[in-house]
């Protein structure tokens, strides 16, 4: 007697084909949602620029300018035109990667211009500190829930409550100021000095690490104390299988929603570390657009960062949907 079809796997080509569809039609759903949501945010960050002083349109001598000059110019900009024209003119520039000129940073320079260059010093400094974020706070959560209530439980538990509590400018400084004398490292960024890269992506992971390794032994102490580690235990299998096979398996699950958000916003640029490093990246960048006041420059960046926001949101929920088999992709009805 042949084997049954059911049993070979025959009838399982449809099921997989349903489930992708699932998550394709889950994926296009979210998506949906988060283009919404950036153009909401784009909105409202546009409304709210017209909302600043004038004084960010004009590159220099605005007291000098009588009223006459001044409405000149803000009318040759667009910025007299009624809110709904030029939020429909900014959207039709933005739909041609034109995200304006530069006013006072560097008066008449595109913007798109202006950020391409700090790109990949953004992108070098945050691939470097999110790889030491998650090397280092992954393994600290995971010794922290190994050796709960125990030295290096509280070390790791110490650290957490430092970076969490203190302001992060005050260690940044410190870390610049006493580090540099004891390591001998250089206090400022230079390209053609390597070792300059060191203090500020060592800087850029700290928050990373406290917050990987907080998660991370949260989430394995409340898997420990589950049934089924129980009966794993029971049936023999080591503490070290447990961990690995079992806890930290099932731990990482809820922290994976969280690392699409954190690399993007750690590779797009840490704001005050850069300025501080004086690192030509896009953090350092917008610190010193709001100094100058250029308000195209700051409305586009504030754009980049918010839609940055979203889109790893986005991937988070996309993330979850594929490593987690408890979240259903469509609603069910009917049955009971």
């Amino acid at each position: 007697m042949g084997v049954p079809a059911q049993q070979l796997g025959l009838k399982q080509k449809p099921e997989a084909r349903k489930t992708s569809a699932s998550l394709f039609a889950y994926s296009l759903k979210r998506a949906a949602q988060s283009l919404i949501t950036v153009i909401i945010v784009i909105t409202l960050v546009f409304l709210l620029m017209r909302l600043l002083p004038v004084e960010g349109y004009f590159a220099d001598g605005y007291d000098k300018l009588d009223p006459e000059q001044k409405e000149a110019i803000l009318e040759n900009m667009g910025l007299l035109d009624p809110w709904y024209v030029q939020l429909k003119n900014f959207y039709l520039d933005l739909s041609r990667g034109d995200l304006g000129t530069s006013i006072i940073y560097r008066p008449n320079i595109p913007i798109t211009e202006i950020i391409l260059p700090k790109i990949p010093y953004s992108l070098k400094f945050g691939l470097a500190a999110i790889a030491m974020a998650l090397s280092i706070g992954l393994s600290l959560g995971v010794l922290m829930a190994k050796e709960k209530d125990r030295f290096l439980d509280r070390v790791g538990t110490s650290y957490i409550v430092f970076i969490n509590a203190v302001p992060a400018a005050v260690y940044y400084l410190f870390i610049q100021l006493y580090a540099t004398q004891a390591t001998k490292l250089p206090i400022l960024f230079s390209k053609n000095r390597p070792e300059s890269w060191i203090l500020p992506a060592i800087c850029m992971s700290l928050g990373g690490i406290a917050g990987y390794a907080m998660w991370i032994r949260r989430f394995m102490v409340d898997e420990l104390n589950k049934d089924y580690i129980k009966l794993a235990r029971a049936k023999g299998m080591s503490n070290t299988a447990v961990m690995f096979r079992h806890v930290l398996r099932n731990a990482f699950v809820p922290l994976a929603q969280y690392l699409p958000t954190s690399l993007l916003m750690t590779i797009s640029g840490s704001i005050y570390i850069e300025s501080l490093y004086s690192i030509p990246g896009m953090g350092g960048l917008l610190v010193d657009a709001i100094a100058r006041q250029d308000n195209a420059l700051v409305q586009a960046l504030v754009l980049i960062y918010s839609t940055i926001g979203v889109f790893g949101l986005f991937l988070g929920d996309i993330l979850m949907a594929l490593i987690d088999p408890r979240i259903k992709l469509e609603k069910r009805g009917g049955a009971r």
